[in-house]
Parts: structure tokens; sequence; C-alpha cells
């Protein structure tokens, strides 16, 4: 089985791919086949896979989703995302497998017309709860979560007005939004998207393990974004949350997980 890591974070420093790559290595060390695994540097070197692989991850990454239209690392991706889905159309048993995670989530839903792409009022970032929608409660890959679950939450721009019909189409749903907020009247974010049986995406960090968040969590950019938006108190929370073995540590070892053994079992025929 080939795994494809698409690097789409441009150089800058991250806890993602690190993230990304253990969990890959994790699957690789237990599947009862060979596995291997390439990382591809998008936005940098425009490196871009081609569809010799059985998996895409797609990372999140920095600046705006909204002026990247047109440039050359775009342009590449996205011929391979119209080969991808034009493949699983034509050979829907042998499906090539795509996650996406914040910005490339972001990205896929302006270039395909399945969302509305905005600039939040204010960042958000930390631990957050995000709720299953009633199609979210009976998705796979979410099976072990609860309602809500927590997530790390990290992005200056959200997915908004979703066309329902358009995701509907493909086989898809809206599987998650995000936190209620009955003081401020903007419409909740969504937070997760199935598009088709192959191809989903997350707003959130499913990556992202305590240990990545503790160290962002101490970085001093980090910890005024939270304390100006909630407090010191709710700053204390999210570090005793990162130890919990229910919150973030559940989400990471169970999303990108269950994606990898769903994509095995196409693959191989065989449950890992």
């Amino acid at each position: 089985m080939k795994i494809a890591i698409l690097d789409l974070y441009e150089g800058e420093s991250n806890e993602g791919m690190r993230c990304i790559q253990q969990l890959v290595d994790d699957f690789k060390s237990e599947a009862p086949f060979p596995v291997s695994y390439r990382v591809f540097d998008v936005r940098q070197h425009l490196e871009i896979p081609d569809l010799n692989f059985d998996a895409y991850i797609s990372s999140g990454g920095p600046g705006s989703p909204l002026t990247s239209i047109g440039s050359d690392w775009e342009l590449k991706y996205f011929s391979l995302m119209d080969g991808i889905l034009k493949h699983n159309r034509e050979l829907p048993f042998q499906r090539k497998f795509v996650f996406l995670i914040c910005h490339s989530i972001q990205v896929f839903c302006r270039h395909y017309g399945y969302a509305k792409i905005t600039k939040r009022k204010s960042t958000a970032f930390g631990v957050m709860p995000t709720h299953k929608t009633k199609e979210g409660k009976r998705e796979p890959l979410f099976r072990q979560l609860s309602d809500p679950f927590y997530v790390v939450d990290s992005r200056d721009y959200q997915i908004v007005e979703p066309n329902e019909a358009k995701i509907w189409s493909g086989g898809g749903h809206v599987l998650c939004i995000e936190k209620e907020r009955p003081l401020i009247p903007y419409e909740r974010a969504v937070m997760a998207i199935r598009f088709n049986e192959a191809i989903i995406g997350t707003q959130f960090h499913p990556e992202v393990d305590s240990d990545g968040m503790h160290r962002y969590l101490l970085r001093d950019d980090k910890k005024k974004i939270v304390t100006e938006k909630f407090g010191e108190r709710k700053y204390l929370q999210m570090m005793q949350m990162l130890n919990d073995p229910d919150k973030i540590k559940l989400t990471q070892n169970t999303i990108l997980p269950n994606f990898l053994h769903h994509a095995a079992k196409t693959y191989s025929g065989i449950e890992v």
C-alpha cells in the first residue's frame, strides 16, 4: 500500500507534518502487508504525486485559502484532485482515498464550490469541542468519538454556507459543526465534510498529538490568543485537557488511523 503525504506548510515550522508521519509510521508497523509513503512539498517545490498511490493525506498550512487561486501549486494540486475524482468514477472498486486537513479542505471547498470560505472575525486556536451532525453520528471514522468530541483548532478562515445539494449529490454529508455560541450572531462554521465514499476532510487538526499542542500552547503568541479571547482559566483548562485520554489523545488515535484502516480494507480486502 502506497501513501502520499502532501505538505502544504510552505516551509513554515509546524507540528502537523511530524504528527501525520508518526501516525503513518504506526500504521505501517502494524499492517500485515508492505506499506510505504512519500512526502511531497507541494507549495515550496511544486512536488505533486501521481495516481500510483492508494491514499493521500493533505496537510494544513499557512496563509489565505482565497489568494492562491491560479497559483502554480494550486494548478498542479487540482490537476491531481481532478485525476483522483476521474479515477474513482471510472474504477469505483479501486478507489483512491483522500483526507484533507484544515487549509486543504478550505481550498478544496472553494475550488469545487462545496461551500463559502470567509475570514474569521478573530483567530480560532486551542482545544475546542466540535459537534456531530446526524450524519456525523453515523460516520465510521468518528464512531469511537463522543458528541461533542475535542479537537485542536487553529485557523483564521472558516467554511460556511455549505452547498448541501452539491455535497449530497456526491453521496456526502456535513459531519461536524463548531461549538454553539449563543451570544455571537454568526453562523456555526463547518468542521468536517464527507464529500463522497473516498474523500473526507476536517477543518480541525486530527493529527496533532498532546505533546505538539502542549508546545504550541506554551508559545507566547499562542498563549496570548487564548488568554485574550477566553481568559487565563480557560487556558489552564486547555492545558489539562491535553492529558485527558478521552479528548485530544482519543481524537488523534481515532480519525486518521480509521481513515488508513478503511483505505487498507479497499487496498487489501482484509481488516487491519
